[in-house]
């Protein structure tokens, strides 16, 4: 009879802890405005020293390829993501107008990552999936998710903004992913 009345105890114990616990999960709720600019890339540590870089690096004109492709997998990821506080899509209409003002560089960015996945051997399909995939997983733990991709938005829908080769990303995510730029010799 004591070691039931122990687990019942320690069974409440443990509930009670937990319930009373308040997790801080990161939230995807529209942020502030600020003006429009190019400072929201998130700042990483650098990555360790790749061995033999020259097989794998990419050239200025394939990163440029790559990371404009890397902005729009992260644009539709920070769209489904982050809320108003209805539950809506707080950057629908923002990201429409991303769509109707980048619609050309989509499609000549298409064309050329088809181009340089033939050259790279690369499946575009499931490079597209891994910036996705760590685009979201970014969404719980980055507490300037919504702003910094706001931020990218506006950045993009900026007047100053003529092509889709000015938008950095705002997860450079070609490090972990074993996109390198070359070094010059």
């Amino acid at each position: 009879m004591m070691m039931k009345l122990t687990q019942v105890a320690l069974l409440i114990a443990g509930g009670l802890a937990i319930a009373g616990c308040q997790l801080d999960h990161a939230k995807t709720a529209a942020p502030a405005k600020k003006a429009p600019a190019a400072d929201y890339m998130q700042a990483l540590p650098p990555g360790p020293a790749v061995p033999n870089l020259k097989a794998i690096c990419y050239n200025a004109n394939d990163l440029t390829t790559v990371r404009a492709r890397m902005f729009h997998q992260e644009m539709v990821v920070a769209t489904l993501q982050c809320q108003t506080p209805s539950g809506g899509r707080a950057f629908e209409s923002i990201y429409g107008s991303y769509l109707g003002k980048f619609g050309g560089d989509l499609s000549s960015n298409a064309r050329a990552l088809t181009e340089l996945s033939r050259r790279k051997r690369f499946n575009i399909d499931t490079l597209v999936t891994e910036f996705s995939n760590r685009m979201a997983q970014r969404a719980p733990v980055d507490k300037e998710f919504c702003s910094r991709n706001l931020r990218a938005l506006e950045w993009a829908l900026d007047p100053k903004v003529a092509s889709l080769s000015q938008t950095p990303p705002p997860y450079d995510l070609g490090p972990e992913m074993n996109i390198h730029p070359c070094t010059a010799p």
